[in-house]
């Protein structure tokens, strides 16, 4: 059975992304981009594999975390995307198509709240990361 690997990123909107990114630096020490940060660390299970977790700050009017009225959208990282979606659709699930661009493949799902799940498989690691 296919299963979550860890948390590849959290997502949020906001209308105002330079106050929030100057309140995270002031009070908790988060330097971030326009995009927002990412946290660094290594696979439990094979420890030479690097992974990140995003925290995402997007703008309130993006359509990325699909219809409804929620403000934030969870990504799930996956070893095997293609099965991963085999296995959704199996248990009556609808599953996006899969999407690839430089930072890997990815699908999405709704949960029973309406909020889109992003499933991520980064890209595979080459010798010099």
């Amino acid at each position: 059975m296919e299963k979550v690997k860890g948390i590849g990123g959290v997502f949020f909107k906001t209308q105002d992304s330079k106050r929030l990114r100057e309140w995270y630096a002031q009070h908790l020490g988060l330097e971030t981009e326009s995009w927002g940060t990412a946290f660094h660390w290594r696979d439990s299970e094979d420890p030479t594999r690097k992974n990140f977790t995003v925290l995402g700050l997007f703008k309130n009017d993006t359509d990325y975390f699909g219809p409804g009225p929620l403000d934030h959208m969870l990504n799930f990282i996956v070893e095997d995307l293609e099965a991963f979606r085999r296995q959704l659709s199996d248990s009556g699930l609808e599953v996006s198509d899969t999407v690839e661009d430089e930072n890997g493949r990815f699908a999405w799902v709704t949960d029973p709240d309406g909020r889109r799940i992003e499933l991520w498989q980064p890209p595979a690691q080459g010798d010099g990361e």
